[in-house]
């Protein structure tokens, strides 16, 4: 006999309902979301059909693991700043390429998967 399956309850942590109003927002026209975020200092600026037209997806690059030799201390001043602390490597060695190459994004360009 297969084993009956359990019923998944979603809620918000504090076990309340939003505010949100959403049959209002599906009302909103384009012009007055436009309008909204214009007057919101902390909303990032909407952006031209141009830039979206003339902008290239690039792909995530995978990854490769390697075997790194660390000094003592550099690794573990990495890892005092808690999890992450391979990425936050990673970011120190493509900060450095980066300057070394004499323009931002020039080293991920070059990179060869």
């Amino acid at each position: 006999m297969p084993a009956k399956r359990k019923r998944t309850v979603r809620s918000s942590p504090t076990g309340k309902r939003g505010r949100t109003d959403w049959a209002r927002v599906d009302r909103l026209t384009d012009e007055e979301i436009a309008e909204a975020v214009a007057g919101d200092p902390d909303a990032a600026p909407l952006l031209p059909a141009t830039w979206f037209r003339e902008a290239t997806l690039l792909p995530p690059l995978t990854k490769k693991g390697v075997f790194l030799r660390l000094d003592p201390d550099v690794l573990a001043w990495f890892k005092a700043g808690g999890p992450g602390y391979q990425t936050r490597i990673n970011q120190a060695l493509r900060a450095f390429v980066q300057a070394h190459l004499g323009r931002a994004g020039t080293a991920r360009a070059h990179r060869k998967a």
